[in-house]
């Protein structure tokens, strides 16, 4: 069966990424949206961030404190995961992460 998650959360306002990015008005940087979407994954998997890679990375607009981010991620080949954030309809952030393979350092 091929891999299908959703979740949400919310970008609270008190997340120590929101902090120097930008003051007078925050953004969530996209790093910190990656990490999410590979927290997510590596939880579903059993896996640990190593065994993963960034294949590719799209930001589609910012993420403000208070916003709540709609996640999603669907396994379009084994071992290829697509992720894709939104806050409503609004794209967010959208990527690929690929499985390392044993070998691969």
């Amino acid at each position: 069966m091929a891999l299908a998650l959703q979740g949400a959360f919310e970008a609270a306002l008190d997340d120590p990424a929101f902090d120097g990015h930008f003051p007078g008005r925050p953004i969530l940087p996209g790093v910190a949206l990656v990490a999410r979407a590979l927290d997510a994954l590596e939880r579903a998997t059993g896996t640990h961030a190593s065994d993963w890679r960034l294949e590719n990375a799209k930001f589609a607009s910012p993420v403000a404190p208070g916003t709540r981010l709609e996640m999603r991620h669907q396994e379009e080949a084994p071992g290829r995961v697509r992720f894709e954030i939104r806050a409503g309809e609004r794209l967010v952030a959208a990527g690929l992460f690929a499985r390392r393979e044993a070998d691969t350092p």
